[in-house]
């Protein structure tokens, strides 16, 4: 039996797949979804959850190990230099728990709550990114997640201990020419006839972890058959078997130190015990894994952002300009308090987030997604306005820096490192159209027979039934609500501290414009509503924003309750909303006055070779090699290069 070639797929089955492994269904509130609705749900963030008193316990006491662990046995400077994390941190790092950090505890894991865990990678992403990335790969996308929501009894008992104090585990979806539609995935898992196994074939690409793993949960497709229902599933996979070769170390921009690869598989037999779930539901088991797993990149994103105020803090302390800091002057000081200001709006969007998913009270795929999505963008433009803070030194590595006497200050580095957060587990882009599938969830399930068209005109008539009492409650409701009463959300407008609660009904307003913008462009354009990228993703911005004013606002408050840095707080989500308030504006003129048209007819242009008159005058080094590598299954091409920990 040979697996079919996932090659050639059309559109309308690149979205079948992409549809059918979704969450369906809402069983639990959302507040990021009803926000888009035009509902301010304010009750479902407000107050702030909060973890238990043995939750932080367990957690505080590890980040004071890790802690010391970071500044005594961790040397950024060399990991940079050598492109490599030492075997002796990474073994310290396993007698120290890091891998079984989300592992309960009945598997030897640390069994800390997702608040916790994010605070770990906060730290120990400071101290070098590559090892945050490494602690996340392993445990947020690898074996230990989907093992989690997914295995079995057996699987679990089997692999859990493992992954927790020895065996570094990878994640392998993407392919040579296979990105963010895996209804194009080629590698194969061909069941043996005895049905005791699978049989691997095929090559995955920026396998994160995968060139020092020793366990890989892999997405292959089966064949359908008799007694095979086929379709994308995953297994977990022994990265020693026969077969398996690590062709390539990839080497990037930033992360110098990440171990990521080119892996071939060739004939390589699975047991069928470990297959995780059923087949088919690969790609699902992928998605559901990602939602808490996409918090792992803004909380490192948080950790990059306290460093950058920091760095900027004390720079600008020291260096002085026409006799004063450059900090009093306007131009550096405006950067200064977006960097605070934003780094404080990250932590509430990142700590509330983690905390509703801890509860499990809440369904948080989309403020997962939007958290990946805003902290991602927000912590490239804090580090770029570090980096333009510091002037030459920002520009400067900091090995020339140390070298020639001066503070070792990594300001490039992070700008670099950090780059990769917009492109990791889903791209800025793709993050826009999967918050907005989900945004216009409650639209399509009462009126997507209406613009479906393989549908007949007697569900076309049903649907429109449907559409039309479902509108009729909603569109009165976005008309008028709590945020155009002065005394809406008074409790956060106490004695003496900034006016939060303007801000709070602003949200509101917008949520409700938000809702009302969105109907419009679905009656304007229909079934081309999803090809209107540009629209959908500032819709998704402006979601996004409006999710953190509310998330900061409500971190504030908690703060000033529980009598820590209330006022501070206060005047931190204040500056926020404020610089939040002037992006939505602006992107909510951009809704309708763009140039998408205007776009779309130059980029036809350029790809239909209008403007390559412009190209000339220049040269290109880059030679003439193929744009995507030669993925064909078979015998390995190299030497293997997986390198076990020593």
């Amino acid at each position: 039996m040979t697996a079919p070639s996932a090659h050639n797929v059309s559109e309308r089955e690149a979205r079948q797949v992409a549809e059918a492994a979704r969450e369906q269904d809402w069983r639990k509130p959302s507040f990021a979804k009803e926000l888009f609705l035009g509902r301010f749900r304010l009750d479902l963030i407000h107050p702030h959850p909060l973890p238990a008193p043995d939750d932080v316990q367990r957690g505080e006491e590890f980040l004071a190990k890790l802690r010391d662990f970071c500044e005594t046995k961790i040397d950024g400077a060399r990991i940079e230099r050598e492109a490599r994390i030492p075997d002796e941190v990474i073994n310290g790092l396993k007698e120290l728990g890091a891998l079984g950090m989300k592992i309960d505890t009945k598997y030897g894991g640390l069994g800390l709550t997702q608040v916790y865990y994010n605070k770990a990678l906060a730290l120990v992403g400071s101290a070098n990114a590559s090892i945050g990335a490494l602690l996340s790969a392993h445990q947020s996308i690898g074996v230990p997640q989907p093992l989690k929501m997914f295995g079995t009894t057996e699987q679990k008992e089997t692999f859990l201990p493992r992954c927790a104090r020895t065996d570094i585990s990878a994640f392998l979806l993407t392919e040579p020419d296979v990105g963010s539609d895996p209804a194009r995935l080629a590698t194969s898992a061909v069941p043996t006839e005895d049905g005791s196994a699978y049989v691997l074939d095929g090559v995955k690409l920026w396998t994160t972890n995968g060139v020092v793993a020793d366990l890989l949960v892999v997405m292959a497709r089966v064949p359908k058959s008799e007694g095979h229902k086929g379709g994308i599933t995953a297994f977990v996979v022994e990265a020693g078997s026969e077969g398996v070769t690590v062709e390539h170390r990839n080497a990037f921009m930033g992360l110098r130190g990440l171990e990521n690869g080119v892996t071939r598989f060739h004939q390589v037999t699975v047991p069928a015990d470990q297959r995780i779930g059923p087949e088919g539901a690969g790609l699902k088991i992928a998605l559901t894994t990602l939602n808490t797993g996409r918090l792992s990149l803004p909380a490192m994103c948080v950790g990059a952002g306290k460093w950058c105020l920091k760095i900027a803090r004390e720079w600008s302390m020291e260096r002085e300009q026409w006799g004063k800091s450059i900090a009093k002057h306007e131009a550096v000081g405006s950067k200064i308090a977006f960097i605070a200001a934003t780094t404080f709006a990250l932590e509430a969007v990142l700590d509330l987030s983690s905390q509703m998913a801890d509860e499990d009270r809440n369904d948080i795929r989309i403020e997962a997604a939007l958290a990946k999505l805003y902290g991602s963008e927000m912590a490239c433009l804090m580090a770029d306005e570090l980096v333009q803070i510091r002037g030459g030194r920002g520009f400067e590595t900091a090995a020339s820096l140390a070298a020639r006497g001066e503070r070792a200050v990594p300001a490039e580095q992070v700008l670099r490192d950090l780059r990769i957060n917009r492109i990791f587990e889903g791209s800025t882009e793709i993050m826009h159209l999967l918050i907005a599938r989900e945004a216009v969830d409650a639209h399509l399930s009462v009126a997507g027979d209406l613009i479906d068209p393989d549908k007949s005109l007697g569900d076309k008539a049903k649907a429109g039934a449907r559409a039309g009492g479902f509108y009729a409650r909603w569109l009165p409701k976005l008309v008028a609500g709590a945020g155009q009463l002065p005394t809406s959300y008074a409790e956060f407008h106490p004695d003496g501290y900034p006016d939060l609660a303007t801000h709070l009904r602003y949200t509101e307003r917008s949520a409700r414009k938000l809702a009302r913008s969105t109907f419009l462009a679905m009656a304007r354009w229909q079934g081309r509503m999803e090809t209107k990228q540009g629209f959908l993703g500032r819709i998704v911005d402006i979601g996004a924003e409006l999710f953190a004013m509310s998330a900061a606002c409500v971190r504030a408050e908690m703060l000033r309750s529980s009598g820590e840095e209330g006022r501070p707080a206060y005047q931190l989500a204040d500056a926020f909303c404020r610089q939040s308030r002037i992006r939505v504006e602006e992107l909510f003129t951009r809704l309708w006055s763009n140039t998408d048209d205007l776009d779309r007819k130059v980029v036809d242009g350029v790809l239909g070779g209008t403007y390559t008159w412009l190209e000339a005058g220049i040269v290109d080094l880059s030679g003439d090699g193929p744009w995507i590598a030669d993925a064909t299954p078979g015998p390995a091409k190299t030497e293997n290069v997986h390198r076990p920990i020593r």
